[in-house]
């Protein structure tokens, strides 16, 4: 369950079992906070005084206050970062984790006074906090046992109280919330569980609840359609393929759609190019590009944007078998060009050409896909930025999408998309090769996208070092991030207004 958020407009008359104060570098207990000061006993003032907290990034101090009002105070530091919603946003995600473990079940967030946009911040880094995914363990002892957090209050208060604009940016917030929530349960579902049909009903969900239309593709309709890329990653498994398409259509009647495209591989073995087994059940997550699209398509009903747009999921596993693709091998995708198959751990891309050239028909306006699709992004951008790459023709585009990514939260940072590349992935016996090795990775992989990504603007987005951790980043435990929901969510946003 997404945390539920309200907004009060002072600490008066405060009844809350923790206070979370988000205090800058240099922050003195005067003026608002003097009711958590009394709550403490002073103990507040004299911290600040003696420089026991003095602001940092993440930096947390815990105070007991009393038996009723202000229970607890949680001390979390702003750090003197320019940008005070991701610094708000970062905040409340390290204050409501720490919440959960403490048990409190509820908490009160103050940072001074808020607009809407600082109120969305707060609500949004609440929210990512606060989640947790409890669905396959069995429930703890008595002794162990925590209060998750369920509900929030954002106190609005200050001199100039804007309770109506922060109250627009919790809206803002859960909304947005239950979409991020929704991509990070897919993500942590084991493989045996999220499946192809999984998704398909994930998002068949989506549709009857909020009013869209969904059509789903399986391994039949995709042979009709030629799609001989998609279907040589499939050909190893039982499994049926699903191509999903999820169309909210609330704009202006006969507008050009946004299309959102994400790689769907609920588990990537590798095919006959099989991955070392150490790490492979982290191949579970090679499915968040889809998961972004499906999250962002609830978040989008969820705020009413009145604008069109389509989630396009190309959705399989990649596992080695008797019928598996090989090295070698060459497929026709759906728009004609032929492939040769260097490595079948490369099969992101495959599923994206026949998913790219379906996105066609819609003749959109742009066309944004997401993909788990390189360890090269990894190397080269870590786990703080989303590679982010297009043509130059659409370096607008380009642009747009790294400033929805900025005001997510979800940076992003350009590669190069060069025609010299090109050489890397030339074929000696099919129009274009799967693979051009290790130099170049992220960026060869994007220009063999662009192959099939035509007749439309479009940007590419590498997540693989993004849309899941495998360590404990402060903000979110190990397991999934919910990039790219709020990129693709802020972007479709951009252009509604």
């Amino acid at each position: 369950m997404t945390l539920s958020l309200t907004v009060a407009n002072s600490l008066a008359d405060l009844d809350t079992p923790l206070l979370v104060l988000a205090l800058p570098k240099g922050a003195a207990a005067s003026g608002d906070i003097d009711a958590a000061n009394m709550a403490t006993g002073g103990a507040l003032s004299r911290a600040l005084s003696r420089r026991d907290f003095r602001g940092g990034r993440d930096e947390t101090l815990h105070l007991a206050g009393g038996e009723k009002g202000i229970q607890r105070v949680l001390l979390v530091g702003l750090g003197s970062g320019a940008d005070r919603p991701a610094s708000l946003r970062r905040a409340a995600s390290i204050a409501a984790r720490q919440a959960n473990r403490m048990g409190v079940g509820s908490l009160a967030f103050y940072a001074g006074s808020l607009d809407a946009t600082e109120s969305e911040a707060v609500g949004s880094g609440l929210i990512i906090g606060a989640w947790q995914y409890r669905e396959m363990q069995a429930a703890p002892s008595a002794d162990d046992e925590r209060t998750p957090l369920a509900s929030a209050t954002i106190v609005a208060g200050g001199a100039d109280a804007r309770g109506d604009d922060a109250r627009r940016g919790a809206e803002a917030a859960a909304a947005i919330g239950e979409g991020h929530s929704l991509a990070r349960r897919l993500g942590m579902l084991p493989g045996n569980v999220c499946t192809p049909d999984y998704l398909a009903d994930t998002a068949r969900d989506i549709a009857k609840r909020h009013g869209m239309k969904v059509t789903v593709l399986g391994r039949a309709e995709m042979e009709r359609e030629n799609m001989g890329s998609f279907l040589c990653v499939a050909q190893g498994t039982p499994q049926d393929p699903k191509l999903i398409a999820l169309e909210y259509m609330h704009g202006p009647s006969g507008a050009a759609p946004v299309v959102l495209v994400g790689k769907g591989l609920c588990f990537d073995s590798g095919g006959i190019s099989i991955k070392p087994a150490q790490g492979m059940e982290w191949m579970k997550f090679d499915m968040c590009g889809a998961a972004g699209v499906l999250g962002a398509m609830e978040a989008i009903a969820r705020l009413g944007l009145e604008v069109n747009v389509v989630g396009l999921v190309g959705s399989t596993t990649n596992m080695p078998s008797g019928t598996a693709v090989k090295p070698g091998d060459v497929v026709q995708a759906s728009n004609g060009k032929y492939i040769e198959i260097i490595n079948t751990d490369a099969e992101g891309r495959l599923v994206l050409a026949d998913v790219l050239t379906y996105a066609k028909r819609w003749s959109p306006a742009a066309v944004l896909d997401a993909a788990t699709l390189t360890g090269a992004a990894v190397i080269a951008l870590g786990h703080t930025a989303t590679g982010v790459m297009g043509r130059e023709a659409d370096s607008a585009l380009v642009d747009e999408v790294l400033a929805a990514g900025r005001r997510s939260g979800e940076p992003g940072w350009p590669l190069p998309l060069w025609d010299d590349y090109k050489e890397l992935i030339k074929s000696d016996v099919a129009d274009v090769k799967n693979s051009g090795g290790r130099p170049a990775g992220t960026i060869t992989a994007a220009l063999f996208l662009a192959e099939f990504a035509e007749g439309y603007p479009w940007v590419h987005l590498d997540v693989a070092g993004t849309a899941y951790t495998e360590s404990d980043i402060g903000t979110v435990p190990r397991g999934p991030t919910g990039v790219p929901v709020g990129t693709f969510v802020e972007f479709v946003r951009g252009r509604a207004r």
